[in-house]
């Protein structure tokens, strides 16, 4: 007998891959929570304010959709394509994004905590203000992302890319940025405090008026990297020596 003769196996075992065909999903459903959309094209759709708490949207299409205002924590966007989405000012904490495109999608102000947004592309996205506090963005593309003002406390952002992106103001206290490139990132009077910068790449990068309060730098890669008025204070610097508490912008003299 073969394995997918009845249409409920094949479903389960779909479903265990992370693959739904689109006729299986309630394509023509309206917004509501727990909404299965995965594989659907809705794309430009006007949901803005929409309630889709804990949707399923798996590869979903969702390019230039309008979701600002819209409830969408715990909802499941992994593998879905957002370019150019509008989801400013959205609640979305706890989603999953994993392997999502978002890049040029609009998140000012958006609420995405303790949310799981590994290799999601966010490249020239604008997420000013946005809160990603203890999300995890591991391997994430923000090349050229506005992330101005920006809250990421204790983010996972190992290997992440933010060449040329805009990180002034944002706060990334005990963020995790092991081998993550930040060349020509801009992270002028940004927290940085006890932030790991472990072999990270910092090629151009400004650093201005940032506090590096008890950060670890071991091994990072600096070059034409910009440190004035910025605070040192405790850090381990590149070659494992320990900044004295009350350093400045140089580490030694």
């Amino acid at each position: 007998m073969t394995l997918c003769r009845k249409q409920t196996l094949c479903a389960l075992l779909l479903l265990n891959l992370g693959v739904l065909p689109a006729s299986w999903a309630g394509c023509d459903d309206p917004a509501a929570p727990g909404v299965n959309w995965s594989g659907c094209d809705k794309s430009g759709a006007a949901l803005s304010g929409a309630d889709l708490r804990g949707a399923i949207l798996k590869r979903t299409i969702m390019n230039e959709v309008d979701l600002s205002g819209a409830r969408l924590s715990g909802a499941d966007f992994s593998f879905a394509k957002l370019r150019g989405a509008r989801l400013n000012r959205t609640r979305m904490d706890e989603v999953s994004m994993l392997g999502a495109d978002l890049s040029g999608a609009e998140l000012n102000g958006a609420l995405l905590d303790r949310s799981k947004l590994d290799r999601v592309d966010l490249q020239q996205a604008q997420l000013q203000g946005a809160s990603l506090v203890e999300s995890n963005l591991y391997q994430a593309r923000l090349d050229n992302a506005n992330l101005a003002g920006a809250r990421l406390i204790r983010a996972e952002l190992k290997q992440a890319v933010f060449d040329g992106a805009d990180l002034s103001g944002a706060d990334l206290e005990q963020a995790n940025l092991l081998q993550a490139s930040l060349e020509h990132t801009n992270l002028r009077d940004s927290s940085l405090i006890k932030a790991n910068l472990e072999k990270a790449n910092l090629y151009y990068a400004d650093l201005r008026g940032a506090d590096l309060y008890r950060a670890s730098l071991v091994n990072a890669e600096l070059y034409e990297t910009r440190f004035e008025g910025s605070r040192l204070g405790g850090a381990l610097w590149v070659d494992r020596t320990r900044c004295p508490l009350d350093a400045g912008d140089i580490c030694k003299e």
